[in-house]
């Protein structure tokens, strides 16, 4: 994940707290939303991940489907997405949107990209 921009006043606050680090235990996802849009948060080893929760097919809710090791697939009809870049496995060209992710203390945020 490319590093995150430093703070400063303007960019401060377009992180969202979605959540604390232990509500989310390593190894899985979990839907949330964020300024009315879909998300899937995902813990890898205790790194955060989040990406477009939403499959490109035909709207499966990614969150749900099974993750091994970076790679969710979507439980409607598997297809399957790096969780670290949104990368479509299939078709590295397309994908779902990547977002910006961090902990402070022990609050989970999360930075939306169009």
């Amino acid at each position: 994940m490319p590093p995150v921009r430093p703070d400063t006043p303007e960019t401060a606050s377009d992180f969202v707290t979605v959540g604390r680090v232990g509500d989310l235990p390593a190894g899985q996802g979990r839907q949330i939303t964020v300024n009315g849009r879909f998300v899937a948060l995902f813990n890898l080893g205790g790194t955060f991940h989040a990406i477009d929760g939403i499959c490109l097919h035909q709207g499966g809710p990614l969150a749900e489907g099974p993750l091994t090791q970076c790679i969710v697939t979507c439980p409607w009809h598997g297809w399957q997405f790096d969780v670290t870049t949104g990368a479509l496995v299939q078709n590295s060209r397309v994908g779902v949107t990547r977002h910006d992710t961090r902990v402070v203390g022990d609050e989970v945020q999360v930075r939306l990209h169009d």
